[in-house]
């Protein structure tokens, strides 16, 4: 059987690598973590791979496997690449169902008989360097993962670096540098390809084609080992996302839903990291991790002080039209759904377009909201009875008071999509948060670390302004250099 290199000694792969990945994951590890892969998983392109009886989520993952060419043992990061001879494609299958035993290790889920395509071809690196390289996966001929060497957290260098430093890498270990956003679930007769090439390249190098073809197993495992197990979780993980889980269902590609999971990562520890916390720390600790479009612009509190944090329920208005109107702006419409099933703790996030000049909530609708326990109310347009609307508890944020009644300029549309609010994309599920500098989306995977952060931060800024109001110059201590940053590490650990 030809892999296009020699059945190498190790096979090594990582978790995770591409922030596409990572992104899709709500994983971003600050170091490379790895698990093996044995020998007997090994497949040459144009082979079978059995989706095991008993099982549902067998995933494909495209990746650029590296071949090592001289022995690699304490080397750096920048003398890493030079210890890869070739570089090839692999495909790093694996089974949903047969992960809840392995607790990383991935032994049975993606160490079965196989489940490590690779080849066709290997690209001699003479001349390329770790950055040159493209991998691409074909599902039944569509393109579904197509990412660059370029882009990853842990470049080629520095995985033979670090895993030089545990063991010497030999003559032929494979590592597999893991896969990019657009991994997921394939069914029996799906036909798999994965091409590594080096596009920019003279000649442009290519591994060809790596083709693998799913079958369906028909030999059951036994009661002396962990069973196939699989829940929703497991489902939408497998699939990618939710909403590209939901599509396979309606194509009749996937299992529906049995039980959702939690709506939101909003734990009382995170509420409690948060209090008091401001929206603008949250902000830097958005933006140094490439978010800087996540706010709701021109909205204020009808409140002096207010502050709001909660989960989002998204409304969707349109663009007035008279028939559209006639059709939609009447009965139960979808303004009227939205704030009678919003529920308790949940934020109502309006798409009025950025217009002020009409009202989007009033009195009647905003004390609803208040009655089934909502956190908020943000809207990009007006509020109509604003007087009345401040009256109550519940905060709302807005462009500001006006009269009109709804036909004026909207129709109202869509309840728990994707809006565009303020400037900035909301999902259903986002983190809502806002005070006096205005209101911020956190995506949910990003919560629980940017809240720590936050909450570090602002403990503090909070010292500094202690030591400014003492009399001290903000030179050195805004931000703190080495020596007023021992003194607050100090402070901290004596609880002063």
């Amino acid at each position: 059987m030809s892999y296009g290199i020699d059945t190498p000694g190790k096979i090594i792969a990582v978790h995770l690598n591409y922030p596409s990945r990572m992104q899709q994951r709500g994983r971003t590890p600050s170091h490379p973590s790895y698990f093996f892969k044995p020998q007997s998983s090994l497949a040459a392109s144009g082979g079978i791979i059995e989706r095991p009886a008993g099982t549902e989520l067998l995933a494909f993952e495209g990746e650029i496997a590296l071949v090592i060419g001289a022995p690699a043992r304490w080397v750096s990061p920048e003398d890493g690449w030079s210890h890869v001879a070739q570089v090839t494609a692999a495909n790093d299958f694996g089974v949903y169902d047969l992960r809840a035993a392995d607790k990383g290790s991935n032994v049975r889920n993606k160490g079965g008989d196989g489940f490590t395509p690779i080849g066709p071809a290997a690209i001699p690196t003479d001349g390329l360097g770790p950055g040159d390289w493209r991998v691409r996966t074909w599902v039944n001929g569509a393109l579904v993962q197509d990412d660059t060497s370029d882009t990853l957290a842990f470049p080629f260098g520095r995985l033979v670096a670090d895993l030089s430093q545990h063991f010497t890498l030999e003559t032929g270990d494979v590592i597999l540098t893991g896969t990019p956003a657009g991994s997921s679930v394939v069914l029996p007769g799906d036909v798999v390809e994965v091409e590594v090439d080096a596009p920019n390249a003279p000649g442009a190098p290519s591994t060809g084609r790596l083709v693998t073809t799913v079958a369906q197993g028909d030999h059951e495992f036994g009661d002396f080992g962990s069973k196939p197990a699989v829940d929703d979780t497991q489902r939408i993980e497998a699939w990618g996302s939710e909403q590209e889980h939901a599509a396979a269902v309606a194509a009749g590609r996937a299992t529906p839903l049995v039980e959702r999971p939690e709506a939101s990562p909003l734990t009382d520890e995170i509420r409690e990291l948060l209090d008091g916390v401001a929206v603008a720390t949250v902000s830097a600790a958005l933006r140094k991790r490439g978010y800087v479009d996540v706010f709701i612009d021109g909205v204020h509190p009808n409140h002096e002080g207010d502050t709001i944090l909660g989960t989002a329920k998204t409304l969707r208005f349109i663009p007035f039209r008279p028939d559209l109107f006639a059709q939609h702006g009447g009965g139960f419409n979808a303004q009227k759904r939205a704030f009678d099933t919003v529920n308790p703790g949940e934020v109502l996030v309006v798409e009025a377009r950025g217009i002020p000049e009409t009202g989007t909530v009033g009195d009647v609708l905003a004390l609803r909201a208040q009655v089934r326990g909502a956190a908020g109310i943000v809207t990009d347009g007006g509020v109509r009875d604003f007087a009345a609307v401040q009256e109550f508890d519940i905060p709302v944020f807005s462009q500001g008071a006006h009269p009109s009644v709804l036909g004026r300029r909207h129709v109202p549309w869509e309840v728990d999509v994707t809006v565009a609010c303020g400037g900035a994309a909301v999902q259903p599920g986002d983190i809502i948060m806002g005070d006096g500098d205005g209101v911020i989306v956190i995506p949910p995977f990003l919560l629980e670390e940017v809240a720590r952060e936050a909450a570090a931060q602002e403990a503090a800024d909070a010292w500094v302004a202690e030591q400014v109001a003492a009399g001290h110059p903000v030179d050195g201590l805004f931000p703190m250099n080495a020596e007023w940053r021992a003194k607050y590490e100090a402070a901290q650990a004596d609880g002063s």
